[in-house]
């Protein structure tokens, strides 16, 4: 007897409908699995029929084939064990097939019959809801992941006779109730918070105005100046997420299983901070099972690259075009996929190897060679896609010892979201638009008209500093921003000086004019133990 249910398969951050065939004729005693199932599938066969045997079914002795529609998509995963189990049985005559239709099945079993949680429910659930099927029969554990998405039923399942129990009549399982509150962890946002950074005012003013556009940042200073101090308070003052905004931050995670124990959904903007010895595919992706990176983990939220010259070059190299378009493609030899990448990139690096290049009277020991070579690290493409690229100075001792209070988070989180309320009225026609740094050439042709003088200030910039195009692009951003922050209706020459001034580190400027201030010191010869020069 042949028998069908359905499930489905992870591909990139979605789930692909799958189709579980299972067929039972006579032969000799065989169950195999195919439609190029990865390992953990291809155990599966082991487990359904332990779970089975323990669950207190009779399977008769017979020859089984399961195969996995499309057979051209590649299967893993422990997701296929509950609808494997459930079409076993069909095709056995335990229990009818017509109830199991218009449901998806995912749920790995264990030996005893019980129901583990797996990962990618909530794309599983999607598909469901888009693919016109009534519910989802999912671990009771994944249920309330499930029930994030509306229009469909959700049936909590604890075991493999729980689950053949409801579809016999026996006893029905009462959906999922959507009124229940879901777990998310606590996260306590005054346990780091901007009012402990001393000074860097300017700075302060340039992270606000990035958090409410959404721009990204680069802070270049010596070592001890507040860089990674304020890289760990800047999510602090991001706006909350919207609900749609959370649904895609929790499929992503849902799909690496990096849900916490019984979480639903995460509510709070991400912040990844990666090793600069990361590697290509650990940034953007890939790998032998294809899984999204640190960039797709960091979507909706703030990518950190700490110490960015010390990142290998090809590393750096392939978040140009993931920032300008905002996903990252790959392809495969058998697939390609999509991962969401909307992020604020935030780095931080020292202006060279000693770190006080263009310090002021601490003396930098690199040569100017080292200095060049070092900066010259960053290519210019992605220096160019840094909207707020900004020099931190040592602070003075008076201002660390004063008892001075300083802008607590919560007052830069609400100018940030009051911002982020008329960019929302401001994009309300045009979905998937969530801030000024998504604007395209048509929207910015549309919200960022200058006044006459900012506009003569931008162009004088432009020509003075050698901007490109695409920098003259993301400066009329930050001025849009800095406009919404400051509740100007057009761009103010005031609004566009700011955002012309948060581009310090436009790379043959700030170089020559630190060469002109600051001229590097030379090292001072080498001396042997008896005090004459040592040869070279």
């Amino acid at each position: 007897m042949l028998a069908r249910v359905k499930s489905g398969a992870l591909m990139g951050v979605d789930a692909v409908v799958v189709e579980v065939e299972v067929d039972m004729s006579l032969g000799m005693p065989f169950f195999n699995v195919v439609g190029l199932p990865e390992g953990a599938v291809r155990e599966s066969k082991v487990r359904v029929i332990s779970a089975l045997k323990n669950g207190g079914f009779v399977l008769p002795q017979k020859r089984i084939t399961v195969n996995l529609a499309p057979a051209d998509l590649k299967k893993e995963g422990a997701t296929f064990e509950l609808p494997i189990a459930l079409g076993v049985l069909a095709a056995a005559g335990l229990i009818d097939l017509e109830p199991l239709q218009g449901y998806l099945f995912g749920g790995e079993l264990a030996l005893d019959g019980a129901l583990k949680p797996i990962r990618g429910v909530l794309p599983l659930a999607l598909a469901a809801r888009d693919g016109g099927f009534k519910g989802v029969m999912v671990p009771s554990a994944n249920a309330g992941e499930a029930a994030l998405v509306d229009r469909i039923e959700v049936l909590p399942v604890d075991t493999i006779s729980q689950a053949v129990m409801h579809f016999t009549g026996e006893e029905r399982i009462t959906p999922y109730d959507r009124a229940r509150p879901h777990l998310c962890p606590t996260v306590d946002l005054n346990a780091v918070d901007m009012s402990e950074v001393r000074g860097q005012e300017d700075i302060k003013d340039a992270l606000e105005m990035a958090a409410a556009g959404g721009h990204n940042v680069l802070l270049c200073g010596p070592p001890g100046s507040g860089k990674t101090m304020l890289a760990r308070r800047l999510p602090g003052i991001l706006p909350r997420m919207t609900f749609q905004e959370e649904l895609e931050v929790t499929r992503i995670y849902s799909v690496l299983g990096l849900l916490a124990e019984g979480q639903a959904l995460i509510k709070e903007r991400p912040f990844r901070a990666p090793h600069h010895t990361i590697s290509d595919a650990g940034l953007v992706g890939g790998g032998p099972q294809t899984r999204p990176g640190e960039l797709s983990m960091a979507h909706r939220g703030l990518l950190f690259l700490d110490e960015l010259p010390e990142f290998r070059r090809h590393v750096l190299e392939v978040l140009r075009q993931p920032l300008e378009e905002g996903v990252v493609r790959l392809a495969r030899a058998n697939q390609h996929v999509t991962y969401p990448c909307q992020v604020m990139l935030m780095a931080a690096m020292n202006p060279c190897p000693c770190g006080f290049f263009n310090v002021g009277d601490r003396p930098c020991t690199c040569g100017q060679t080292k200095v060049n070579d070092y900066f010259t690290r960053i290519s210019g493409p992605l220096l160019d896609r840094l909207d707020v690229s900004m020099q931190t100075r040592p602070v003075d001792v008076k201002v660390l010892s004063a008892r001075l209070q300083e802008k607590p988070s919560s007052f830069f989180r609400e100018r940030v979201e009051a911002a982020r309320a008329v960019q929302a009225q401001r994009f309300r026609e045009d979905p998937g638009i969530y801030c000024n740094a998504q604007m395209g050439p048509r929207l910015l042709q549309l919200h960022a008209r200058p006044l006459p003088s900012a506009l003569r200030m931008l162009e004088h910039s432009v020509r003075a500093f050698k901007f490109s195009a695409r920098a003259h692009d993301r400066i009329l951003k930050m001025a849009r921003t800095r406009a919404d922050l400051q509740g100007h209706a057009e761009i103010t020459e005031e609004d566009m000086t700011f955002s012309v001034g948060c581009r310090v580190l436009d790379r043959d400027g700030w170089l020559a004019g630190a060469r002109s201030q600051a001229p590097v010191k030379p090292l001072p010869p080498r001396v042997r133990i008896d005090g004459k020069p040592a040869r070279e």
